[in-house]
């Protein structure tokens, strides 16, 4: 079973010459374009927000930079036309404060999602970007919790394309391809290879490129091994 995207699925796995072309055709065609990227910190101290003072508690959650729908639509703007937010969408989480342990005594780490990073840029290359996107990113943050830059030990970007390199999703998309209506339902990941079988004995397909999706929900894993009894059990 391969819980890989589409094109690794079927394209890097698998010998394309062995499966049908109208299954080649349709993995083709599959698009990825990812547009999300992460910015990890290293912290002195948890974000300061000058509406609760010395309480953390309230950051055990996520914190979110999306002030508006405008804020948002005008941060996808950005990515339409192929360059990264310069007033960024920031999904963060200081996991410190809910395991100690992942960091050292009196410091704390917080994870940042950061839309929209487009995986590929207009006009610049995201290693030539890679510390702008940082400072972009910061600056959000800062501007909703006055301080924050100053309490930065040090961090860590990733790109779009170091999703790829390092985890293995196609252009970055962290669903293993995109949420458009000609890719869902039984149409992911292409026409008439939506049931988790694949054109060769005994290889199976699930992930976040199959239906339903991803999100973290376990549904294609579930589904897939409940396509998989039901054929040994024939």
């Amino acid at each position: 079973m391969s819980a890989l995207d589409p094109r690794r699925t079927f394209l890097q796995f698998v010998d394309p010459s062995e499966l049908p072309s109208e299954l080649v055709r349709g993995i083709n065609d599959f698009k990825f374009q990812g547009t999300s990227a992460k910015v990890n910190f290293a912290l002195e101290a948890p974000p300061p927000h000058p509406a609760f003072g010395d309480r953390v508690d309230h950051l055990r959650g996520f914190i979110n930079v999306g002030p508006t729908i405008d804020y948002i639509e005008r941060a996808f703007d950005d990515a339409k036309y192929g360059n990264y937010s310069r007033k960024p969408y920031v999904d963060g989480c200081v996991q410190s404060l809910v395991d100690p342990d992942m960091s050292p005594p009196g410091k704390h780490v917080m994870s940042c999602f950061v839309q929209y990073a487009p995986y590929e840029l207009a006009e610049d290359d995201w290693d030539d970007v890679r510390d702008e996107f940082g400072d972009t990113v910061q600056a959000a943050i800062e501007n909703y919790f006055p301080g924050f830059g100053g309490n930065v030990i040090h961090r860590e970007v990733v790109t779009p394309k170091d999703i790829e390199a390092k985890v293995g999703l196609s252009e970055g998309n962290i669903f293993a391809g995109e949420f458009l209506t000609p890719q869902m339902f039984f149409f992911r990941p292409a026409p008439g290879w939506n049931q988790y079988r694949t054109p060769i004995h005994g290889y199976y397909q699930c992930g976040s490129g199959t239906h339903p999706g991803g999100c973290v929900m376990g549904a294609p894993g579930r589904l897939a091994a409940t396509q998989i009894l039901g054929d040994r059990s024939r």
